[in-house]
């Protein structure tokens, strides 16, 4: 039987016991599967745990596709920021001079979109300090599983949220917004005049060879080698579970609509930290974070055990995806995480989700040393 590229890697690759403990106690604590990529000074290990399919027995293949939700964004910044290279933008340049239609304040700039600091409501809904929250688009319980092939125009998207107040004056403070991402795929397509998705294969995915990397627009198809996707809700008094593998993303747009695999985004990071993507200046543009939770443009930065890492994770219900790497991108970290059918609220899975990815910090950046408390990225897409 012929070997897999990554199946010879992890093969060829050292010996890491603690990266499959730590797999094996992600799993254990819920989650239905989990692939694992990891390099660094030691070489490439890749691995998984769990299973591929709720009721089988087959493991999760290390070099399958997943979701990556808002892990997505670090890949839309960068393409806009290649714009800013080539002067089509201006990163503190007004974003209304391209999209006129949406009458934006023009005080937003570019810049204030990639670090979420526009003030435009997220059309995923806001949850406010006083502890209420102003619905946008269904994003769980039975709409969510109802919209499951329902197409959102991203025109839509942007209209909803721009009818709502905004969260506060551009550039006066932050607040993570899906909004600000699809703005950005629709300033890309203003000022090239092609579809952002031919855009990023054009500029990023075709150049870097990211061949099981894809934008897909509203098709709810994830090709093969892949893992299910599972959502457990309550409806009325029951719970009930559901394989959402199949999903439009349009509902989240260029805010968290791609796939990938861990080799792809282990490229992907690598070459994006090592600056073969963007011009040193807007790099170092991009890691420069805001106060507020340590978000850059399309990032965000995070102090550790072992040192700064960059990173940007995501996902929505039946996915997560973990997305981190060093300045230089000599050691990266890239995961895919399926949920099961545990009866978990929003709240419980991001839970569980954050206390996995900093199992996995701890492993591979602190070298087992306990890492510095992890920034909230609210981390998925939703």
């Amino acid at each position: 039987m012929s070997l897999t590229r990554t199946e010879q890697t992890a093969v060829a690759g050292p010996e890491r016991p603690e990266l499959q403990q730590a797999l094996q106690e992600i799993v254990d604590s819920g989650f239905a599967g989990v692939q694992l990529r990891v390099h660094d000074e030691r070489g490439a290990w890749v691995g998984s745990a769990g299973v591929r399919k709720l009721g089988a027995s087959v493991k999760p293949s290390t070099d399958g596709r997943f979701r990556i939700g808002s892990s997505t964004k670090t890949f839309t910044a960068t393409l806009v920021l290649q714009l800013v290279a080539e002067g089509k933008l201006g990163l503190d340049a007004p974003a209304a001079d391209h999209l006129p239609q949406f009458e934006l304040d023009r005080r937003i700039t570019v810049r204030m979109l990639l670090q979420h600091t526009s003030g435009v409501f997220n059309f995923t809904g806001e949850y406010y300090e006083d502890g209420t929250f102003a619905p946008g688009i269904p994003w769980q319980g039975p709409e969510f599983v109802a919209n499951q092939f329902h197409t959102y125009p991203p025109e839509e998207l942007v209209r909803l949220a721009l009818s709502k107040p905004a969260r506060f004056a551009p550039g006066t403070d932050w607040s993570y917004s899906n909004t600000n991402y699809v703005l950005a795929k629709l300033l890309v397509e203003a000022v090239t005049g092609r579809p952002y998705a031919e855009e990023m294969q054009r500029r990023i995915l075709g150049p870097l060879g990211l061949s099981g990397t894809s934008v897909p627009g509203t098709s709810p198809e994830i090709p093969a080698p892949h893992a299910h996707g599972y959502y457990t809700f309550q409806d009325a008094d029951q719970w009930k579970t559901v394989d959402l593998t199949r999903y439009n993303v349009s509902w989240i747009s260029a805010a968290g609509d791609m796939f990938s695999t861990t080799e792809d985004l282990h490229v992907f990071f690598s070459a994006l930290m090592a600056g073969k993507l963007l011009p040193a200046p807007l790099l170092a543009e991009m890691r420069t974070p805001h106060p507020e939770l340590g978000y850059g443009l399309g990032l965000f930065v995070q102090e550790t055990g072992g040192g700064t890492v960059f990173h940007h994770n995501g996902g929505f219900f039946g996915w997560a995806a973990l997305m981190y790497g060093t300045a230089d991108g000599g050691t990266t970290l890239t995961a895919s995480l399926t949920t099961g059918d545990a009866q978990l609220d929003f709240a419980a899975t991001a839970a569980a989700f954050q206390k996995a990815q900093q199992r996995l910090v701890d492993a591979v950046f602190c070298g087992g040393r306990q890492p510095a408390p992890a920034r909230a990225d609210g981390h998925s897409a939703h």
